[in-house]
């Protein structure tokens, strides 16, 4: 069964997901046209390059820092679930106030 244009769309925004900010990063590098992808892109780009970066700085804090770590890898991975899923559905949807930087930042990105 060939995927239709839209269908790998979808695919390619669940894709930006797949190794967190790493994706992000490699789709907004590639996909010049879509901003259906370009925006999964940058979401996945911020979002869970944020997220690396907390759970970096808690991993300094002993005990109290590593059990907060254990509750936001595990928050972040349902968060990659729903997120894979909704783009995979054809939907732009938008973290609060992630989605809303990420589309801020394609806009500055796209007058340049």
């Amino acid at each position: 069964m060939a995927l239709d244009a839209k269908g790998n769309e979808h695919l390619m925004g669940a894709a930006s997901y797949l190794l967190g900010f790493i994706t992000g990063i490699i789709f907004l590098l590639i996909e010049k046209e879509s901003k259906f992808v370009r925006f999964h892109a940058m979401q996945s780009t911020i979002l869970f390059g944020g997220i690396f970066i907390i759970n970096l700085g808690l991993g300094f804090i002993p005990i109290l820092g590593w059990i907060a770590g254990l509750f936001l890898t595990f928050a972040t991975f349902i968060l990659w679930i729903v997120l894979m899923w909704k783009a995979f559905q054809g939907e732009l949807y938008k973290v609060p106030w992630v989605g809303s930087l990420a589309e801020e930042q394609l806009k500055k990105m796209k007058t340049k």
